[in-house]
């Protein structure tokens, strides 16, 4: 039974010119040969990922979204600088093949990398694959260890010694994240002031030990093994990835995680599979982090609470996409439902901090 991560056709208004591609391709990888065919991922709601078969090899090709020029959280160099520094030390990272600013052949950067087949888990597990509990808390396991071991990776050996400013990351992200949230808010949006002004008042010092942080870890950004689904083989989804706190970063993962006693509307607007039984709680998880980490981490609602409000302005940002019409995919038309879900989940976490 097929349980990998399947392309679609491609989405109408995002077409490639496979002309100019393939002939891209062609001379920029050595080997490449045949007929050329091109298909898209459809679940991502940023950058936008295309599987590309050149004769018998599959390639996967990343690029910015249509309808803006954003050069920071749709930066493909800075993406393709993070795979090609860290695939030879952290093995779940694809390998990048070729990158270039060449704006004749789609009128942006963009980069290809090799494909990692595999299992990627949505809201719903595939057809045919079953997750019994205590397999469940393995698979919890280990996607918090492969977090972890990134976080352990030194990153000053392996070229990235200035890929980002771990110094002051904590007010930068909360400040940052604010001020996207004010420049994409709609109408329709809450305000989130409160919660803006809670984190602004309680920001903890930047942890003692920068690392190499993903942004966007989370079960659909990572790949199973398709003999073996307990086992982690692939993290996908580089583009915001840089050097800074590890605590934000588990905090923005946490963001993600619906367990099965939170209230419906959390429940209502969850895309993982975090609150089948035997899945971990967030507290389990910041615990067993601790534990690896060797460190105490008694008041995580502050990052929890950063987590919720980092989503909901990424929510946001994608909802004001359709909103005006900078897109015409049908998937951003509720995102606004999930703002005002997250808010309220925001607020009760902060209800619940003794800080």
């Amino acid at each position: 039974m097929e349980l990998t991560d399947k392309p679609a056709k491609v989405r109408q208004g995002e077409e490639l010119d496979l002309k100019l591609v393939e002939t891209f391709l062609k001379d920029s990888i050595p080997g490449l040969g045949g007929a050329i065919a091109v298909e898209q991922f459809p679940s991502g709601y940023s950058n936008l990922t295309y599987l590309i078969r050149v004769g018998e090899r599959e390639l996967v090709l990343r690029r910015p979204p249509f309808g803006r020029k954003a050069k920071t959280a749709h930066d493909m160099g800075r993406e393709y600088r993070i795979l090609n520094a860290l695939n030879p030390v952290f093995p779940y990272c694809p390998k990048p093949l070729v990158y270039t600013e060449d704006a004749s052949i789609m009128g942006c950067p963009f980069y290809v990398m090799e494909r990692i087949k595999g299992i990627i888990l949505r809201r719903s597990l595939p057809q045919g694959l079953e997750f019994a509990p205590s397999q469940m808390r393995s698979l919890c396991e280990n996607l918090l260890d492969v977090h972890f071991k990134l976080h352990s990776t030194d990153y000053k050996a392996i070229g990235l010694d200035g890929f980002g400013k771990p110094e002051g990351y904590v007010k930068r992200q909360v400040e940052g994240w604010s001020e996207r949230y004010r420049a994409a808010r709609t109408p329709d949006a809450p305000a989130f002031e409160t919660v803006m002004q809670w984190l602004h008042d309680r920001m903890p010092p930047d942890f003692s030990k920068p690392a190499v942080i993903h942004n966007d870890y989370k079960f659909d950004n990572v790949v199973l093994d398709s003999e073996d689904p307990l086992k982690i083989v692939g993290v996908l989804d580089w583009e915001m990835a840089t050097i800074g706190d590890p605590l934000m970063d588990l905090g923005s993962s946490l963001g993600y995680w619906v367990q099965s006693d939170d209230p419906p509307d959390s429940q209502a607007i969850g895309m993982q599979p975090t609150n089948l039984p035997g899945a971990f709680t967030r507290g389990e998880l910041v615990k067993r982090y601790a534990e690896k980490a060797g460190i105490r981490l008694d008041n995580f609602e502050f990052y929890l609470c950063f987590g919720l409000f980092r989503l909901a302005v990424i929510a946001q940002q994608i909802y004001y996409r359709f909103y005006h019409g900078q897109t015409k995919d049908e998937r951003f038309r509720a995102f606004i439902v999930a703002v005002h879900v997250l808010e309220k989940q925001a607020v009760r976490t902060m209800e619940r901090s003794n800080l």
